[in-house]
C-alpha cells in the first residue's frame, strides 16, 4: 500500500484594495519612506477599512477565491483550519463562520493562533489529518486584520503590519509530493517582547486598558528581529540537513514576511540566490498569519510538479519553525 502524504492542491487569496502606502503613513507618524524601506523593505500594505468586516471577510474571500480556481465543491471539503491571530470574536470560533459561509456544511472548524506561526502549524496539523486516511480535502485558511490591534500613532509598529487572506487545500497523495518533513519549535521566553497585554483573562478589558492602549500589539523589535534572524535560518538549515538538501535542491524558500533583512539571513544561510526567494513584503507587509499562502498565490504560475520547497516563519511567543514540501502540481 502506497504511504499517504498530505499534497497542497490549490491556493487561493485576497487583500483588500485600500493600499496603505510609505508616503501617506509620513503624514501620520514621524517616519519617512526611506528609514522604512530600509529597515523593513516595506513599501505598502493594504488595509481593510470597512469597520463592518473582520477576518472572517478576508478568510472567506480567499477560500472563495480557491474553490472557483479550483473547481472546488464546497461541500466535499471536510475541514476547515482557521489560522489567525485576529479572530472576530473571543469564544465564537471564526473558522466555524466562515466553513459555514463558504457552504462547506460537511467540514468541522477550529482556529489555531500561534502568532505569525500559526498558517506554519497548520500545515503540520492538516497533513495529520491527510495522512490519517480519513480526511480527503482539508482547507487552511491564513488571514488577519492586523489593522485592528495596530496602534497608528506608533511609529515602530504601524509601519510594518497589513491585512490580507489566503487559503490552500491539501488532499492525499501517493506520488510522495506534499509535505515531506517539519521542524517545528515555541519558546515561552518570547512572551514579553510581542503580544497585547490586555483583552485575555490575564487583564480583563477595562477603562484603563482602553486608554493606556493595552490592546494594541507591542513589540520589543530589536529583540524580536535578534531572535527572528537567528531561529529562523536554523530550522531551514535543520530541515535541509534533515532531508540531505543543497541550496542547489532547493527550489523555493517561502519565508514568513516580517522583516527583508531576516528573510536575507535565512536565504543566506541555506545558500540561495534572490530567485530562489518568494518576497512580495513590498506590497503586504506583514500579513501573520497570512503571509505564507500569498506568498504562494503570488508565485504559483512559477511553481512546477516537484520543486522542492522550505516554509519558514517566526512569531510571538515565541514561535517559530520549518516545513519541507515537495510541489505537488505544474500551474495552469
Amino acid at each position: 500500500m502506497n504511504t499517504i502524504t498530505a499534497a497542497i492542491t490549490a491556493v487561493g487569496s485576497y487583500v483588500p484594495d485600500y493600499v496603505l502606502s510609505n508616503k501617506i503613513l509620513e503624514t501620520m507618524v514621524d517616519t519617512n519612506d526611506e528609514w522604512i524601506t530600509t529597515r523593513t523593505g516595506i513599501k505598502e500594505r493594504r488595509i481593510l477599512k470597512d469597520k463592518d468586516k473582520g477576518t472572517s471577510y478576508l478568510a472567506i474571500q480567499a477560500a472563495k477565491d480557491l474553490l472557483q480556481k479550483s473547481n472546488t465543491d464546497p461541500a466535499d471539503i471536510d475541514m476547515v483550519i482557521m489560522a489567525t491571530a485576529t479572530p472576530d470574536m473571543p469564544v465564537a470560533a471564526t473558522g466555524v463562520y466562515v466553513a459555514t459561509q463558504i457552504g462547506a456544511v460537511n467540514a468541522f472548524s477550529y482556529d489555531l493562533v500561534a502568532a505569525c506561526s500559526s498558517f506554519l502549524f497548520g500545515m503540520s496539523t492538516a497533513a495529520r489529518y491527510i495522512e490519517s486516511g480519513k480526511y480527503k480535502k482539508v482547507l487552511l485558511i491564513g488571514a488577519d486584520k492586523m489593522s485592528s490591534i495596530i496602534d497608528y500613532t506608533d511609529r515602530t509598529t504601524c509601519i510594518i503590519f497589513g491585512d490580507g487572506g489566503g487559503a490552500v487545500l491539501f488532499e492525499p497523495n501517493t506520488e510522495g509530493l506534499g509535505v515531506k518533513d517539519e521542524y517545528l519549535r515555541t519558546d515561552g521566553v518570547g512572551r514579553p517582547y510581542l503580544k497585547i497585554d490586555a483583552g485575555g483573562s490575564l487583564l480583563p478589558a477595562s477603562i484603563e486598558t482602553v486608554n493606556n492602549k493595552q490592546h494594541y500589539v507591542f513589540q520589543e523589535g530589536k529583540t524580536v528581529f535578534k531572535f527572528a534572524v537567528s531561529n529562523m535560518a536554523d530550522v531551514c538549515e535543520k530541515v535541509m540537513k534533515n532531508n540531505n538538501l543543497t541550496g542547489e535542491d532547493v527550489d523555493w524558500l517561502v519565508p514568513h514576511q516580517a522583516n527583508k533583512r531576516i528573510i536575507d539571513a535565512a536565504a543566506s544561510r541555506m545558500k540561495l540566490p534572490d530567485e530562489k526567494v518568494m518576497m512580495n513584503i513590498h506590497k503586504y507587509g506583514n500579513t501573520t498569519s497570512a503571509t505564507l499562502p500569498l506568498c504562494l498565490a503570488d508565485y504559483e504560475k512559477q511553481l512546477k510538479k516537484g520543486d522542492n520547497l522550505i516554509f519558514a516563519s517566526f512569531g510571538g511567543g515565541f514561535t517559530w519553525g520549518a516545513v519541507y514540501v515537495k510541489w505537488a502540481y505544474d500551474s495552469k
